[in-house]
């Protein structure tokens, strides 16, 4: 009988010029069969729906991964329970599902600007005048319940997973409007997330962190508490424009009637948890540290700064809560829409940079993950009796280890920037501009270049462009910086340099380097990373580390909450880690020696470009 009801739907689809039948329709009358669809049927839903049941690979020098790895593609059947961790990131959405190991079982990614097209976003985003950066806030929503029914065409069986947890771009906010909770709450599951939540926004932008519109802003922030390493030591940053404290000051003083209207502010990690949720979950503790809002030695809203902005601001947020904590059960929209377990457990979501250290898994003095993304990142672990916040760089609460910090750096300017070169300089041909590198020697004959493509965050630079660090002591710099070998090399050296120029200002003395992110696959950056730093170069199996940390996050809380007590983290990833990364790269002692030479030369020039 289902199986004609199936046949009967896409006889209607076919003859219907509108396509109005919806696919989630047909994914649920194949997931939910008490027998498995004949293949011509799956097969057909498929076709009607636009997707392939193929894996796509990445090429050598791919820059973002969206490989889907199915049920099973490790290797059998996947153990009894998963542990899912999703990862909402700039450009797309992505889900790592692990068995009780901590084994990688399946994955699965969904890329906006491809998969949601109506949005017309570039990147994930839109880019607005006076350096202004947002993102649909529906976009967000339509891509869970699309990335999810993606899932179940996998025949991804959702009613194993134990727990989940997630993580989502840093800084990044979402507002609510007055009485959107009760839709929250009261979700229908015959109806689509996006339909239902379609009005449930007082702005339908979310401010991202690529967004640098609120400089006044955070000058605010600064001088309300005594200036900006005042304001670097009570919530662990410097007054950055990216940062949700600004972000919220400007819907304030420029946008009353949005922020009136608003009942509640969520970051992008806890707006995704929410969803699950079905109610309004609290901003986790790593990510609040993101806000220049929470006091870090009482990981409490800063009163100070909270008046500043408005002082009934906390009543919109909430309190921040710890990673390893446990929110609760899975709201019945997801059981019986995609068959979920009623005792699935919903962990606090975290940010992508504090999810990416779990992922990681640093736990050590020396280790130290750099993620090679649409922004770079490069964290380590430090005591919390070491951490030194500073004007440059970041200190969060680690979201595995209570006793711990995590250092972190940004860089803005991260694949956009290579991805910009390489098209600039090799035609957009990865292999040409590998070529290119190659012809140049290590340390360039002294020659750096930086392309900002948007205002960067670290050093503070405002201004776009390509600057070139010619070499003083060559005699034509200028023919040095047209040379196409010479600029190739420049854009991954000057990375690269910078990176350990700023870590070192933290006190960050790394003995490996761990290397994550889409361009951590590019074998010439690889090397580059390895003689600068003078250290070994690992890469992980898997590229996303984000949504992996997110899943062993699940992973941890469920141990803790199984165990009535904390659970050091390490006794979940010790044994499941320990191979997960194999070494790329070991640095050329020579080309070390010369970079040590141009890294004081690197710091001194950039920080002559800060605003």
């Amino acid at each position: 009988k289902q199986h004609q009801q199936l046949l009967q739907l896409l006889v209607i689809h076919n003859s219907d010029p509108m396509k109005t039948v919806r696919a989630r329709v047909l994914t649920r009358l194949l997931v939910h069969s008490t027998t498995a669809a004949p293949s011509f049927y799956r097969h057909r839903c498929l076709q009607l729906r636009g997707m392939s049941t193929k894996t796509t690979t990445t090429t050598k020098k791919t820059t973002t991964a969206t490989a889907a790895v199915g049920v099973g593609a490790t290797g059998g059947s996947p153990c009894e329970g998963y542990f899912l961790g999703f990862d909402s990131s700039t450009q797309g959405l992505k889900v790592t599902a692990l068995d009780p190991n901590a084994n990688v079982v399946y994955s699965k990614a969904l890329n906006y600007d491809r998969d949601l097209p109506q949005y017309k976003t570039e990147s994930g985003v839109h880019i607005k005048p006076d350096n202004v950066v947002t993102t649909p806030t529906l976009m967000l929503v339509e891509a869970l319940d699309s990335l999810l029914n993606l899932m179940a065409a996998d025949g991804f069986d959702f009613s194993k997973v134990t727990a989940l947890s997630g993580s989502g771009q840093q800084h990044g906010s979402v507002y609510w409007k007055q009485g959107a909770k009760a839709t929250l709450t009261g979700l229908d599951h015959t109806r689509s997330l996006a339909d239902q939540l379609a009005n449930s926004f007082s702005t339908f932008d979310s401010p991202i962190w690529m967004d640098s519109s609120t400089t006044p802003q955070a000058r605010v922030l600064e001088e309300c508490v005594g200036g900006a390493e005042a304001l670097a030591k009570l919530t662990g940053s410097a007054g950055y424009e990216r940062f949700t404290a600004s972000q919220i000051l400007k819907k304030v003083q420029h946008e009353q009637d949005v922020y009136q209207d608003t009942e509640r502010i969520s970051l992008i990690s806890s707006f995704m948890c929410s969803l699950f949720l079905g109610d309004y979950a609290s901003i986790e503790l790593s990510d609040a540290a993101g806000m220049n809002l929470m006091d870090i030695s009482t990981q409490e809203w800063s009163q100070d700064i909270v008046n500043a902005i408005d002082v009934t601001l906390p009543e919109k947020l909430g309190s921040p809560q710890a990673a390893y904590s446990n929110f609760g059960t899975i709201h019945p929209y997801f059981t019986k829409s995609f068959n979920f377990s009623s005792a699935c457990k919903v962990v606090p979501w975290s940010g992508d940079n504090p999810c990416s250290v779990a992922g990681l898994g640093l736990s050590s003095s020396g280790d130290v993950g750099v993620s090679l993304g649409t922004s770079d990142t490069i964290f380590a672990i430090v005591p919390k009796t070491d951490s030194r916040p500073g004007l440059r760089g970041h200190i969060f609460p680690n979201p595995v280890d209570p006793g711990t910090d995590m250092v972190m750096l940004c860089y803005k300017n991260g694949s956009i920037a290579r991805e910009y070169a390489c098209k600039d300089i090799a035609d957009g041909s990865w292999d040409k501009f590998s070529s290119l590198v190659a012809e140049a020697p290590p340390g360039n004959d002294g020659m750096c270049q930086f392309t900002l493509v948007y205002p960067e965050i670290v050093p503070h630079i405002l201004q776009t462009g390509v600057y070139t660090m010619p070499n003083p002591d060559i005699s034509r710099p200028e023919a040095l910086a047209q040379s196409k070998p010479h600029q190739a090399r420049a854009l991954f050296e000057g990375q690269a340099l910078s990176m350990r120029y700023f870590s070192q200002q933290l006190g960050v003395r790394p003995k490996r380097i761990l290397l994550t992110g889409g361009a951590s696959q590019n074998s010439d950056l690889q090397q580059v990373m390895a003689d600068v730093f003078g250290v070994p170069v690992l890469v992980g199996q898997q590229a996303d580390s984000a949504s992996l940390g997110a899943a062993l996050r699940a992973l941890h809380a469920f141990e803790c909450h199984s165990a009535g007590e904390f659970v050091p983290f390490s006794t979940i990833v010790e044994s499941s880690l320990k191979d997960t990364f194999h070494q790329v790269a070991s640095p050329n002692a020579e080309a070390h020696q010369v970079h040590s030479k141009n890294v004081d030369r690197v710091g001194e020039f950039l920080l002559s470009l800060s605003s």
